[in-house]
């Protein structure tokens, strides 16, 4: 198995539900996206490109994306404290999904196609 998918199944719930669901939306909209395990954490890759992540943390569940700076809409759904580069979308409940608000994040993820490891290296330098 997938040490990525072993992440995902082996969380309680609820959080393994809320897993499951972003899951599911995030292949609908980027069927080509692989599902990795970096940094012990379930990241897709699209083109070689890091698309998101999940992090079960706590009592709640992120979606974890770059460029959110370059997002137009949603912005009130967006966790921004203590980061300086990643923006997620938290979750306590499948219910507080909004999968219109996902899509239109992974939408947007793709459209934008830029590796954020690499814009980070270079602010640094």
């Amino acid at each position: 198995m997938n040490p990525a998918e072993d992440y995902i199944l082996r969380q309680k719930e609820p959080y393994k539900s809320i897993l499951l669901q972003l899951q599911s939306v995030v292949e609908a909209v980027a069927p080509n996206a692989e599902l990795l395990y970096k940094w012990r954490l379930p990241f897709y890759y699209c083109n070689g490109i890091p698309l998101c992540y999940f992090n079960q943390s706590k009592d709640y569940v992120d979606l974890a994306f770059w460029h959110g700076e370059r997002m137009e809409t949603y912005k009130t759904h967006f966790v921004t404290e203590n980061r300086k580069s990643v923006m997620s979308l938290r979750y306590r409940s499948v219910e507080d999904i909004d999968d219109e608000v996902v899509v239109y994040v992974i939408e947007q993820q793709l459209k934008i196609n830029t590796n954020p490891f690499k814009l980070i290296l270079k602010r640094k330098s």
